[in-house]
């Protein structure tokens, strides 16, 4: 049988590319986006045939209804990003924490017993470790990190307290199509291609020595579909990356190659919260996924560079 799946904050970047890609897989039979689009719009899901409840997870009301016929819940939803959660830490709190907590009480009540889940490498913060393993010590440094290591941990709670099965990934710094800059709290891929695209002064926090290891986000969409339709699950977070660290000069290099463009570099103050260096230990990922292919820095940048060209 076929699985029915509820992404929530499916009309986010990475959410809008899992329901495309969840459609198209043969498994996957019916796909439920529930979003308040209060971090986007629908447009990413113009050409996806999805049934999309707009409300947000903290509606008993709406998540009730969203939840109906459900076998496995993917949830995305949350106010992402560092900056934004030092600009307003409780509404960050209330939309990842709280939100989760809410998502789970509903499964319970809806019988829908396996929810995997996004938390984020922000959990390791002052941790220096290289590479990062799951069982490093965490030591978040913004009130977002603090938020998703929240997430994480009500999805193992539940696992051990009601026999949930459930399964929180740690996403590295996932990029592709579909992720827009342009804003205040925009991420690095997206802001680098605009700007060189552009001919624009590309805007580097910091020295630009900051490390990160970059994900692309078709392969993120392949693991959490094969975790959802196989129910894939873990006592422990597990790292989603693939070991690739880059640091952001070497990332602007890489760019140049690919766009054909020369960059002119503008260095700004660090932003604060932000981890110097971050790149994961995913040895974990390679057990429960052994036979992921996932996709390279410079293809995935390819891949990211020809969206952008197809907008402008």
């Amino acid at each position: 049988m076929n699985t029915s799946i509820l992404i929530t904050g499916g009309a986010g970047f990475i959410g809008a590319n899992l329901a495309r890609a969840a459609l198209a897989d043969g498994r996957v039979g019916r796909v439920v986006v529930m979003d308040d689009l209060s971090m986007t719009n629908s447009g990413g899901l113009d050409d996806v045939d999805v049934e999309l409840h707009e409300s947000s997870i903290l509606d008993e009301t709406a998540l009730k209804s969203a939840l109906k016929g459900i076998d496995a819940v993917v949830h995305l939803a949350a106010i992402p990003s560092v900056p934004r959660s030092i600009a307003n830490p409780m509404a960050t709190h209330q939309a990842n924490a709280t939100g989760t907590l809410a998502l789970l009480e509903g499964c319970r009540s809806a019988g829908v017993n396996h929810v995997v889940c996004s938390s984020s490498s922000s959990v390791y913060g002052s941790n220096p470790a290289l590479p990062k393993s799951e069982r490093e010590w965490v030591r978040p440094m913004s009130p977002y990190a603090v938020s998703k290591l929240a997430t994480e941990q009500y999805l193992l709670a539940y696992q051990s307290s009601f026999g949930l099965s459930t399964l929180p990934f740690r996403f590295f710094n996932v990029y592709g199509p579909g992720q827009t800059p342009g804003h205040a709290y925009a991420a690095a891929v997206p802001t680098f291609i605009d700007a060189l695209l552009r001919e624009s002064p590309v805007l580097v926090n910091g020295d630009g020595s900051q490390s990160r290891d970059f994900t692309f986000v078709g392969s993120v969409c392949e693991i959490l579909i094969e975790a959802a339709v196989n129910t894939v699950s873990s006592p422990e977070p597990v790292n989603l990356a693939f070991g690739a660290r880059t640091d952001l000069m070497t990332l602007i290099d890489t760019l140049e190659e690919v766009t054909g463009k020369t960059a002119r570099v503008e260095h700004r103050a660090p932003r604060p919260g932000d981890v110097p260096h971050s790149e994961a230990d995913n040895s974990s990922l390679r057990d429960l996924f052994p036979d992921l292919q996932p996709v390279g820095l410079q293809e995935g940048l390819h891949h990211t560079v020809d969206w952008f060209r197809s907008r402008y």
